[in-house]
């Protein structure tokens, strides 16, 4: 090119101007030289073109670069009015402030900044790098350094903070003032300085603090003289540094002994001679703790002043190695504890005396306890023999053609002779139960071996009735005993049927993880929630205008159901609303294992065709009435009897006849310390495995149990005839037949 670009206008210009009178004057030239004079014309014209066009552009580009200097000197003007503005304004702020850029150089300050050290003033320049300022202030006399520390750890010290975004701390300077100083980072990584003086804060602050402790030491000493302690504190050099006027009460001392700044020693050399230690204990324990120095640990001492005031000394370190020992007057308190220990001396021997009595008392009322248990056990056995005797003679009588006068007056008889059974047997459940003598016996077994039985138990009783019994069936598993959980479900279903007028009575059970809940739902005049625990106690009963008088029971049902459930650890509760019903909960443990197979046993009808004539019973029975009723009602039924009052007599008897029994009806309890057991295993040791049942008024667990162990049916006294003849149609005869004659029973 024959221009530089980057050349001035004015100089372009000028060497275009230059460029263009060359071309000319070799234009003249050429037209003398040579015919291309024209053509070297035209070329010059072009070019002159293409000036005018560059000249052109040159103009309008000087133009632009006019307006842009222009521009650039009113920015220019611009910032200086910002700088000064800036300027202007860090001066108007009355802390110190200083700008460092991302290489910790200084930018610029104000006039504050590094004020009340005037030494540093000339180097706080822009261009001063930061660790050179922090050099220099640490090196200045202005700067008051804390005790112990030099200019260089100081330094360090300050450079570690600055590493940090954002710092606050105070720097003391000298005349006692204090400046706050505030780093900040920056967007661009460079650092804001501002030194605020804090100086009348701290001093407000302190002055606020020492009136403040002022008025806690005040307080304290208010305090420690108003305590019902002697105090006295002690420094670490064990020198006095004050004390309470208690102090000096209790130990009888004069003021000038409590002068603060005497010594530990010096004092208690007055006090020693005034205090005697217990338990081999002295004065030399407690001045071996307080010459012990550091780490000591709590004292407690007890000392009697001048053999009259008691004291309780205690000693604590303070967290500068001082200690603090105090002085309680506890004369009153051991006083009045000599005086309980002599109180409680006599109070040992009374209740000495007392418990001696209350031992006589218990044992003769257990001794009267026992006695009853024995009376009501033997006083129910003793009943249950003329009863069971006036219920088969009145049963026998009711067979007999009687008039219809007669055969309701028999039967009003044998209604009246239940009642009395009823209340018989409950109150020797009642008698066992409150001895605390009732043998349990907890085993696993089926609920419906239960729920089964009661069901046809109480069907003909709730279908007299005109009620609806369901009793779901339930093949879990539980564990309880078997004789009293049946005696529980049986009095609640009794007594659910017993109250209920119409309607229907649900037995069910319902599950739960551990335990299953056993419900009696009845739909009965229901319980009003003032009577729900008193139905609970002995004789107490509902309004029983809503049941027949006859069955009303006499109130000792749910006492016996709360006393079983309670020896049985079984959960008892009940839900009832007044004209909707009742319902009781009794809740047993679930036993592990699925239920065995179900034995159904079907309940005989002595009128469905079997009948129990033609075999031979032999009665075993001590009570001349009650042989006599048993003979009766047998013979009654077709069944020759053999009756006799022992095992002996019956040995004999039999051995007389040669004739086997078909069944034994043995009592239990007979003369001479014999029992029906075993007279019925030497009867059939001697004549064969013979069906037996023993007939007793004992309901002991235990005996139901030898029972089945040996093959021996259980009946009750009173015996129901029902339940006597359900027994006999299952007795086949085992006499075998030669000519219409009973086989004689070879010679044993």
């Amino acid at each position: 090119m024959l221009v530089d670009p980057n050349d001035s206008v004015e100089l372009q210009q000028k060497k275009l101007l230059k460029i263009t009178s060359v071309l000319m004057r070799r234009v003249e030239q050429a037209t003398n030289e040579s015919g291309a004079a024209y053509a070297h014309f035209h070329r010059a014209l072009m070019l002159e073109e293409e000036v005018r066009a560059r000249t052109a552009d040159l103009e309008q580009t000087l133009e632009l670069l006019n307006q842009s200097n222009a521009e650039l000197s009113r920015a220019t003007a611009a910032a200086e009015r910002a700088r000064a503005d800036l300027s202007n304004a860090l001066e108007a702020v009355q802390e110190g402030f200083a700008i460092f850029n991302a290489d910790d150089v200084m930018v610029m300050c104000n006039s504050r900044f590094g004020m009340h050290m005037p030494d540093v003033r000339q180097a706080l320049q822009p261009g001063l790098t930061f660790q050179e300022f922090v050099r220099v202030v640490s090196h200045s006399p202005f700067l008051a350094l804390p005790d112990g520390e030099t200019p260089e750890s100081w330094a360090r010290k300050r450079k570690r903070k600055h590493r940090e975004s954002h710092v606050n701390f105070n720097v003391r300077v000298a005349q006692d003032r204090w400046i706050q100083v505030s780093e900040h980072r920056t967007p661009d990584q460079g650092t804001a300085i501002l030194q605020t003086d804090v100086t009348d804060m701290i001093r407000l602050e302190r002055r606020e603090r020492d009136k403040l402790l002022d008025d806690q030491a005040r307080l304290i000493r208010a305090t420690l003289d108003h305590i019902n302690q002697g105090i006295c504190i002690f420094d670490s050099e064990h020198r006095l540094a004050g004390s309470n006027t208690r102090f000096g009460e209790l130990l009888h001392l004069p003021m000038s002994l409590l002068r603060v700044g005497r010594s530990f020693e010096h004092l208690f050399e007055h006090i020693g001679g005034d205090l005697a230690f217990p338990d081999g204990q002295s004065l030399s324990t407690l001045t071996d703790w307080v010459n012990h120095g550091g780490g000591r640990l709590p004292l407690s001492l007890e000392a009697k002043h001048q053999g009259r005031t008691y004291l309780d000394v205690s000693g604590q370190e303070m967290p500068d190695g001082g200690f603090v020992i105090s002085f309680t007057d506890v004369t009153a308190e051991r006083e009045a504890i000599e005086a309980l220990s002599a109180i409680n001396e006599t109070l040992e021997q009374r209740v000495l005396e007392r418990t001696l009595a209350l031992e006589d008392a218990l044992q003769e009322a257990e001794r009267a306890n026992a006695s009853k248990s024995r009376f009501v056990a033997a006083a129910s056995h003793d009943l249950l023999q003329p009863l069971s005797a006036a219920k088969l003679f009145i049963s026998s009588l009711e067979e007999m053609a009687l008039g219809e006068g007669a055969r309701l007056t028999a039967q009003k008889a044998s209604s009246a002779l239940g009642s009395v059974e009823a209340i018989l047997g409950a109150l020797l459940d009642i008698s066992k139960l409150d001895s605390g003598r009732a043998a349990v016996e907890v085993t696993a077994f089926p609920i419906d071996q239960i729920l089964g039985p009661l069901r046809d138990e109480f069907e003909p009783l709730a279908q007299q009735k005109g009620l609806t019994l369901t009793v779901m069936d339930c093949k879990l598993m539980v564990e309880s005993d078997p004789a009293y959980l049946r005696r529980i479900l049986q009095n609640l279903i009794a007594n659910a049927i017993r109250y209920t007028k119409s309607g229907r009575v649900l037995v069910g059970t319902r599950r739960q993880a551990s335990s299953l809940t056993l419900q009696v739902w009845d739909s009965g005049p229901g319980i009003p929630e003032d009577q729900q625990d008193v139905i609970f106690k002995e004789f107490q009963r509902l309004d029983t205008t809503e049941c027949a008088g006859e069955s009303a029971g006499v109130g000792l049902g749910l006492a016996i159901v709360e006393r079983a459930c309670t020896l049985l650890g079984h959960a008892l509760s009940l839900r009832s609303q007044p004209g909707r019903g009742t319902a009781f909960f009794v809740t047993v443990p679930r036993a592990a294992g699925a239920a065995p197979a179900r034995t159904i046993q079907r309940r005989i009808d002595p009128a469905d065709g079997q009948d129990a004539a033609d075999l031979i019973a032999l009665v075993i029975e001590n009570d001349r009435g009650m042989r006599d009723a048993m003979t009766t009602r047998l013979e009654n039924w077709g069944i020759s009897v053999f009756d006799v009052a022992g095992q002996a007599e019956a040995v004999a008897l039999l051995q007389d006849v040669g004739v086997a029994p078909d069944v034994l009806l043995v009592d239990y309890q007979l003369d001479g310390g014999e029992d029906g057991i075993s007279a019925i295993k030497e009867i059939r040791r001697l004549f064969g495995d013979i069906p037996a049942a023993l007939v007793t008024a004992n309901r002991s667990s235990e005996l139901r149990h030898a029972c089945q162990s040996t093959e021996i049916h259980y009946l009750n006294k009173p015996v129901e005839s029902d339940a006597l003849r359900q027994f006999l149609v299952t007795v086949r005869p085992r006499a075998a037949l030669t000519d219409g004659q009973p086989a004689l029973l070879s010679a044993p």
